[in-house]
């Protein structure tokens, strides 16, 4: 029996996997609905501001190569631990009303969520071998629901309690986790990461490897910049600005069902490319109807909605369906999400840019619908049958 549910309890490493998937994203969706409460507070010019919100996901990208290989060392257990405590830290210190406690906190957080996101495949992938669709099904559910939620009661805290309330509120659900997670390592217990050998720096030469990492990269950036541009870009369509706020929220909560069923039918494809296929055409229906008939925009967004919520769960799943053990999930996870979420960090700011440059959202919408063709083909390549193997230019054949 595994040393850690030997330890706690067969129940621990699912409630620990939930845990840790519930704060993973609300450190960012939890701020981005008061940001204009938060820039008067603290007095943010829009350079500041800009910056503020795209910390978390450079942060990302920058601390998720340090890891695997603090997890080698550590274990992933108090790895997770450490991360978690940093996410309640970082949550905590930026209620404190000082602007450096407030970016400083930022960034803590953001590295605690770098380290949690990638280590969550390689968790699944040694406690949960034979599950790994459900069981990653579930940890996403449990991201996208907390997610949303998080979005949906910002504002009323920020109301009834005050900013710093509504900065600091999550801080208490990743103590729990912390404390959670801190069980086996108080007991002694420790779940290594295998030894990586000579394979971390043959990964960076695997062709496969890279097509996983593009492919989640190019789903994350589509993600990043459709929850920051579309209540702006639905407004100037002619809707009002509740109705776009509106729209964001059903967006992100279709991706709730579509977390566990992707994961669950992509365990059970050999080949994942249908999927792959079909999220794509469904991104590309979506934007290209917002472009042309921007009147239909509540079954542009639901279909966006579909396709978002979609692809981020298939990116993840893949993380571990094409690896071959928890140390490979570890170390191809680094990889995919470090470089996947600094190109992610460029995509609202991108969008950004073209949109000022032109002065509408034709050309912002054309460039999105450009993007779909670099992912989908990164994807068709990720979705292949088989394992990643470090240093190898193709795919080894699931037998």
């Amino acid at each position: 029996m595994d040393p850690v549910t030997a330890g706690v309890g067969r129940a621990w490493p699912l409630v620990g996997l939930v845990l840790l998937a519930v704060n993973l994203r609300t450190a960012i969706t939890g701020i981005a609905p008061v940001l204009g409460d938060v820039r008067a507070a603290f007095g943010l010019n829009g350079l500041e501001l800009s910056v503020l919100t795209a910390l978390p996901v450079l942060c990302l990208g920058a601390f998720a190569a340090l890891a695997p290989a603090v997890a080698r060392r550590a274990g992933v257990g108090p790895t997770v631990a450490g991360a978690l405590a940093l996410v309640t830290v970082g949550l905590l210190l930026r209620a404190v009303p000082a602007t450096a406690a407030l970016f400083t906190g930022t960034v803590l957080a953001g590295a605690g969520l770098a380290v949690g996101n990638v280590l969550l495949p390689a968790f699944v992938k040694q406690h949960f071998p034979t599950r790994v669709g459900p069981c990653t099904g579930l940890a996403m559910t449990a991201m996208a629901g907390s997610a949303a939620l998080a979005a949906g009661v910002a504002v009323p805290l920020d109301r009834a309690a005050g900013l710093p309330a509504a900065l600091a509120a999550w801080a208490l659900p990743a103590l729990l986790a912390t404390l959670v997670w801190c069980l086996p390592v108080l007991r002694g217990h420790r779940t290594p990461t295998p030894a990586p050998c000579a394979a971390d720096a043959s990964l960076l030469r695997s062709p496969s490897a890279w097509a996983v990492a593009g492919f989640l990269g190019a789903v994350s950036l589509m993600f990043y910049v459709l929850t920051a541009w579309l209540p702006e870009l639905m407004r100037d369509q002619g809707f009002g600005a509740a109705e776009s706020g509106t729209m964001v929220s059903v967006m992100l909560t279709i991706g709730i069902p579509l977390g566990f069923v992707v994961p669950v039918a992509a365990a059970r494809l050999r080949d994942q490319r249908p999927l792959v296929a079909g999220i794509a055409v469904a991104m590309l229906v979506g934007l290209g109807g917002i472009l042309l008939a921007p009147q239909g925009g509540w079954l542009w967004v639901s279909v966006l909605g579909v396709a978002n919520g979609s692809a981020f769960p298939l990116a993840v799943t893949l993380l571990s369906l094409r690896s071959p053990d928890p140390g490979t999930a570890a170390r191809l996870s680094g990889l995919a999400q470090t470089g996947g979420y600094l190109l992610a960090a460029l995509g609202p700011l991108a969008v950004g840019t073209v949109r000022s440059a032109t002065g509408g959202w034709t050309a912002p919408l054309l460039l999105l619908l450009a993007l779909v063709v670099p992912e989908a083909a990164f994807g068709l390549l990720a979705a292949r049958p088989g394992f990643v193997r470090p240093g190898v230019g193709v795919l080894r054949a699931v037998a």
